[in-house]
């Protein structure tokens, strides 16, 4: 059986990617490897994290990036719109690593994002959805059937999702809301963003063993 590999919210912490992909045993040709969305922003190399998520892309056939809340911002505020609350939520240690400074325009501001980032922002998915799982960056709204879900829920939903009983018969894999020092794992959704940025551990989960690596 082909397996897949889900890791949680990274943050710009380069080097515990990298030690985490050292310690997992994945098939590059017939295993699913991704990544839950926030890529970047509060460490300190987000355009490090994107230039070895694109290193990847290259390695593993099958891979699954998908859209969080933090690139989400970073694409707002990269047209101009709500930079403060960018700004607010860590995503100046993201304009540092690309060099940009408070005064660029927009214009300016988009030349020195590399064109292989722009795009690789731009194909973030909302989700991804396989037989038994569920992958997306925050959860979903309980309130809400599956098929109209908005995005908004998709990347920043937290306690209503978690804390709900509901079970669309799939397992919901997520991140956004750290969970402690291990993954959240319950009958109908597992958790895996374990805080690396603030000093926790960066999680990869494997599927269907529940098998946790972590660095």
């Amino acid at each position: 059986m082909n397996k897949i590999f889900a890791i949680g919210d990274i943050h710009g912490c380069l080097e515990k990617l990298k030690e985490l992909m050292s310690k997992i045993d994945i098939d590059s040709r017939n295993d699913t490897l991704v990544f839950i969305g926030d890529f970047i922003d509060r460490g300190r190399f987000s355009k490090e994290v994107i230039d070895y998520v694109l290193h990847l892309q290259g390695k593993y056939r099958k891979m699954v990036c998908l859209l969080g809340n933090h690139e989400s911002m970073f694409l707002n505020y990269l047209e101009g719109v709500d930079e403060d609350m960018y700004l607010l939520n860590g995503g100046i240690y993201t304009l540092q690593s690309y060099k940009i400074s408070f005064s660029d325009d927009i214009e300016k501001r988009k030349s020195k994002i590399p064109a292989d980032h722009q795009a690789f922002f731009q194909s973030l998915r909302p989700y991804y959805e396989t037989k038994d799982y569920i992958f997306v960056h925050a959860g979903l709204n309980p309130d809400v059937p599956l098929a109209e879900q908005g995005v908004y829920d998709l990347l920043w939903v937290r306690y209503e999702f978690i804390e709900s009983e509901n079970d669309i018969g799939k397992i919901v894999v997520f991140g956004h809301t750290p969970v402690g020092e291990k993954p959240l794992i319950r009958k109908n959704k597992i958790g895996i963003d374990t805080g690396v940025v603030y000093g926790g551990k960066l999680t990869c989960i494997e599927l269907p063993d529940i098998k946790i690596y972590q660095a």
